[in-house]
């Protein structure tokens, strides 16, 4: 069994996400969600599928991406 590191729960079902050389272990996808999942630019939300990426920042969707770039040719995401 591991502890997840976002509440604590030891879970015998718990998994390691590995990302950029780190391990983090969690007993749901809801709490890996919380901890590795980037926040849109614009809304606020966690980007939990594809978004968008402009000049470095996440966002949720394209018109996020706009609103914060205007001017800008950003494609919404297939």
């Amino acid at each position: 069994m591991a502890v997840c590191e976002v509440c604590g729960n030891d879970y015998a079902m718990s998994f390691e996400v590995v990302a950029q050389g780190v391990t983090h272990t969690f007993d749901s996808f809801e709490c890996a969600i919380h901890r590795m999942a980037p926040i849109c630019e614009h809304c606020g939300v966690k980007v939990v599928g594809h978004g968008v990426v402009v000049e470095g920042q996440f966002y949720c969707c394209a018109h996020c991406a706009r609103a914060e770039h205007e001017g800008a040719a950003v494609a919404d995401s297939a």
